[in-house]
């Protein structure tokens, strides 16, 4: 079987299994670039024989590619993609043995999540406060701890806004579940500002969040939003990424049960969650399952 052709099969494979796709995106790239270098320097043609060898000059190869450089973790994840592909072809009787099953990841240190602190989520606030949809982006992301792809997502019919309860609908997608995120006083107040200001959407489109010219908002647009308004308030190396795990510590320290929070924010696995439990300094003595506001 061609490398292309070796390609394809696991892709389709793991697109059966529903991963998401940013995952699968992932794997694809991983792969094409292995076997770019498969052909170019191992003048390897089909998906058998390949050596473990031929890997291991392949890690050595991007552990050296200056033009790149590559950080450990980022090889540690392209190995993982290279043995997940391997492991797969070697199920499905496509090659006889698995060459990259003694193939090591490299030794780091994985950083603690970055948190942000209460004066820099207030300046974050600070600074969206003049642009309502922002505003309500942050806000959200402050006060439910959702992922960026899931605020993107959200469409008219997922805001449950009547009613005692305010709450969202987190739909399913690819492998995670649906779930209601139950909204405190400022997400709520926040939402029904920018909806009453939220620009008409072109025709067929219910995204909440819209750009100007009534298109869904994308997720590199919000990034990008989220990047400069860190940018202005002049807080260093903070993502998008950072409000959440600020929202699931906050949370913690606040009382709430490791199992509630994860289950809010969506976790799949609790130790997921319990990696945060090294960040809280303080033993709550009240326990809630009451959303605590930022």
């Amino acid at each position: 079987m061609k490398l292309t052709e070796a390609l394809d099969t696991f892709i389709q494979y793991i697109t059966d299994q529903k991963r998401a796709p940013s995952t699968i995106t992932a794997y694809s790239k991983d792969i094409e670039q292995l076997n770019n270098y498969l052909d170019i320097e191992e003048k390897v043609t089909s998906i058998v024989g390949i050596s473990t060898e031929q890997l291991n000059n392949y890690i050595k190869k991007l552990k050296s590619d200056k033009n790149n450089s590559y950080t450990l973790k980022t090889i540690s994840r392209k190995i993982n993609s290279m043995k997940t592909y391997f492991k797969f072809l070697h199920s499905e009787s496509v090659i006889n043995s698995d060459p990259a099953t003694s193939v090591k990841h490299p030794k780091y240190t994985i950083s603690p999540p970055r948190i942000l602190t209460k004066l820099e989520y207030r300046a974050l606030r600070d600074v969206a406060r003049y642009n309502t949809r922002l505003f309500t982006i942050v806000e959200l992301l402050l006060q439910t701890g959702i992922r960026i792809g899931e605020l993107t997502r959200l469409t008219i019919d997922d805001l449950n806004l009547d009613g005692n309860k305010k709450s969202l609908t987190i739909r399913v997608y690819a492998s995670n579940p649906q779930r209601e995120v139950v909204l405190n006083e400022p997400a709520e107040f926040a939402l029904k500002a920018y909806l009453k200001q939220r620009p008409e959407p072109k025709e067929g489109v219910n995204s909440v969040f819209v750009t100007k010219n009534g298109n869904p908002l994308l997720v590199r647009n919000v990034r990008t939003s989220i990047s400069r308004a860190f940018e202005k308030t002049g807080t260093q190396d903070a993502t998008v990424n950072d409000i959440r795990n600020s929202f699931i510590v906050h949370q913690l320290k606040s009382g709430m049960p490791v199992e509630v929070v994860g289950a809010i924010v969506g976790h799949k696995r609790l130790t997921s969650t319990k990696k945060y439990l090294k960040l809280v300094d303080t033993n709550p003595k009240r326990k809630t399952t009451k959303i605590n506001p930022l």
